[in-house]
Parts: structure tokens; sequence; C-alpha cells
């Protein structure tokens, strides 16, 4: 019987109809520690004093390094497609951010 080291196994993705619907979000606070990324996704609406998290994702730094490098690969795909995505103004917001702070 033989065994080879560089058989991949497949990964069977799970999504279900719920996620699927995702989440809008037009805003991501990104804290961390030494051992941990923590990324909020967060819908801000205009005029309204309150916005709530609609989802957080934590990630090991290595893993958050992965994926800052796939997002900038994206990117670059994108805009090789439908051209440069202008950046707009810095967004400044007083922010009060009520949830606990990324310490490990």
């Amino acid at each position: 019987m033989e065994h080879q080291e560089d058989e991949q196994q497949q990964l069977n993705i799970e999504l279900t109809e719920e996620m699927a619907e995702g989440q809008y979000a037009n805003l991501a606070i990104i804290t961390h520690s030494n051992a941990e990324f923590v990324v909020d996704f967060v819908n801000v609406m205009p005029g309204l004093p309150k916005a709530k998290v609609k989802s957080r994702i934590i990630l090991t730094p290595q893993h958050a390094k992965r994926f800052m490098k796939a997002m900038v690969d994206n990117i670059k795909k994108y805009e090789s497609v439908h051209g440069t995505i202008q950046d707009q103004e810095p967004v400044s917001l007083p922010m009060n951010f009520g949830g606990p702070t990324a310490q490990a």
C-alpha cells in the first residue's frame, strides 16, 4: 500500500442559507493583542448616533497576515478588471466603542 505525502485532503465548507445572506458593513474596527486580531464589522447609518457591531472575527496573527495578503491580491484582481478603486476622504467619527477591548 503506497502512502503519498502530496495527497491533499479536500475540505467541504458548508454555507447555510442564513449565512449566505451576509451582513452589510461599512466600517471595520481592528484591535489586537499579542495573541490575536479582532475585527468588528459595523453598519453605520447616516444621521444615527448609534451603530451595532454586525460581526466579530477573531484571528491569530498568522491568519490575519494571510487574510491581509488575500485581500491585497483580490483588490489587485478586481482593479485589473474594473479600474482603480477611488479612496474616499478619511472618515473621522467620534466613537464610543462599548465593547470589551482586545486584551489577552
